[in-house]
């Protein structure tokens, strides 16, 4: 491939890609400037002017010093490498087209991501779409699993669906943005049926890469396309992220469900995926608060009230810029509804509100129905047979009526009492209250709802 002399534009341009994918790097694994200085021994302010794209003449060994202390992998490295040399430039081939960068650092997750990062590096799953409520992860969750895959030698082209919430970093010169939207566009019906993109077909062939629809609405996809895409493109894997799933032959559902919530009685566990979900978001907007065993107590509380739904813990998080631990609690025992919107950044309850009310919204009315008598009932927890009760219906029926609603994000599993019992997204409850009417939670239970 040519090699293109720098213009001082392009040498601009370059050094501020090198330090664009520092701090791209530096978020993904979650340290500051800081922890990064400290790590590498660079000085803070030296790390600061290089993701400034001041730093006009990087040394070598200072890249090095800050790819070791990243723990880049080969890949990664050479890509940092290639942005300091100052000659000439290259356009990254496609064997270096990597996913946007996270704006968050991973909490948990890592069994989910090494799943579907193993099913989609065999080629076991050509097909995976991770479903789950808004807010859910399954944004972060596709992004650390094609970074692993990126890191195992996979091109990553990745498309985020118009009107989306993009949670990462893209890159200003993705060389994949081109062909992944061509392939987006073609699953979309963009152009002829019967042949892919010339363009993409030479650039992929029979080459091993990942495509990620980010935020895809399922119901635009094409599956008769899909199929020749996967004929005529045999190394292409497909990770989605939906609201539902896409319902087609081959499709390897992957359920995302909130993170595991510590029970509210017993001994706090901080290392509970919710708790420290939480702790992580309070160590940002609160490092004054201690988290002792009575803080752990209201924490833990929170969590399991919550059901461990990460935006929603988030947002609530947010709160205590104005508030203690004891407040924020008696808020969401009375109505956690306002606690929806993240103080922070009022996009994000709307975004939230909206994304429910749709899920709802799309729901079969029988569904609908039942959520509504499980908001008005005087437990959390409801039992398979609750539903029988409740419905009226067989139990075939309501088993899978169960896990639509499972599908859907709006009830997760629960195993608190010992039983397969399941709990109404405390998300969920609050928006369907709100905008259906249905009494909160804690009134009285409708006849024949036993205790879970």
């Amino acid at each position: 491939m040519a090699t293109t002399i720098l213009s001082p534009e392009g040498a601009t341009a370059a050094t501020a890609a090198l330090g664009s994918l520092i701090r791209g790097h530096r978020l993904r694994i979650g340290l500051t400037q800081r922890e990064l200085a400290d790590l590498s021994t660079i000085s803070v302010r030296a790390i600061r002017d290089l993701e400034k794209g001041k730093a006009q003449r990087p040394r070598t060994d200072t890249v090095r010093l800050i790819a070791d202390a990243l723990r880049l992998g080969p890949r990664a490295r050479t890509a940092l490498e290639d942005a300091v040399r100052r000659g000439g430039a290259r356009h990254l081939p496609l064997e270096r087209s990597a996913p946007p960068v996270p704006l968050h650092p991973l909490i948990e997750r890592r069994a989910e991501a090494a799943v579907i990062t193993e099913e989609l590096r065999s080629g076991a799953e050509r097909l995976i779409t991770v479903v789950g409520l808004s807010g859910v992860g399954k944004t972060r969750l596709a992004l650390e699993a094609a970074a692993r895959l990126h890191d195992a030698g996979l091109p990553v082209l990745w498309h985020t669906a118009p009107g989306a919430v993009a949670d990462c970093l893209p890159a200003d010169d993705d060389p994949a943005a081109a062909p992944a939207a061509d392939c987006a566009g073609f699953l979309h019906g963009h152009g002829p049926s019967d042949t892919l993109p010339p363009a993409l077909t030479a650039l992929l062939g029979d080459r091993a890469a990942l495509l990620v629809l980010d935020g895809a609405d399922t119901g635009r996809l094409d599956f008769q396309r899909l199929g020749r895409l996967l004929r005529e493109l045999p190394g292409l894997r497909l990770l989605v992220t939906a609201d539902t799933p896409w319902n087609v032959p081959g499709e390897r559902l992957f359920l995302l469900a909130p993170l595991e919530a510590p029970a509210p009685t017993g001994t706090a566990r901080p290392d509970a995926p919710a708790t420290r979900f939480f702790l992580d978001r309070l160590r940002r907007v609160r490092p004054d608060i201690v988290p002792d065993d009575r803080a752990l107590t209201d924490i833990a509380w929170l969590c399991h009230r919550l059901d461990g739904h990460p935006l929603a813990l988030a947002a609530a998080a947010s709160w205590l810029t104005v508030c203690d631990l004891p407040t924020l609690r008696g808020i969401v025992e009375s109505d956690p509804a306002p606690l929806l919107d993240h103080l922070a950044d009022g996009r994000s309850g709307s975004h939230l509100r909206e994304s429910v009310g749709r899920t709802l919204a799309g729901l079969p009315a029988g569904h609908r129905s039942l959520i509504t008598e499980l908001c008005a009932a005087s437990r959390d927890e409801f039992l398979l047979e609750d539903v029988v009760r409740l419905t009226g219906l067989p139990l075939p029926h309501c088993g899978r009526t169960v896990r639509d609603l499972l599908v859907g994000g709006v009830i997760r599993s629960s195993t608190d009492g010992g039983r397969s019992a399941f709990r109404v997204l405390c998300v969920v409850r609050a928006l369907a209250s709100a905008t259906a009417g249905a009494p909160a939670a804690g009134s009285p239970a409708p006849a024949g709802t036993a205790a879970a």
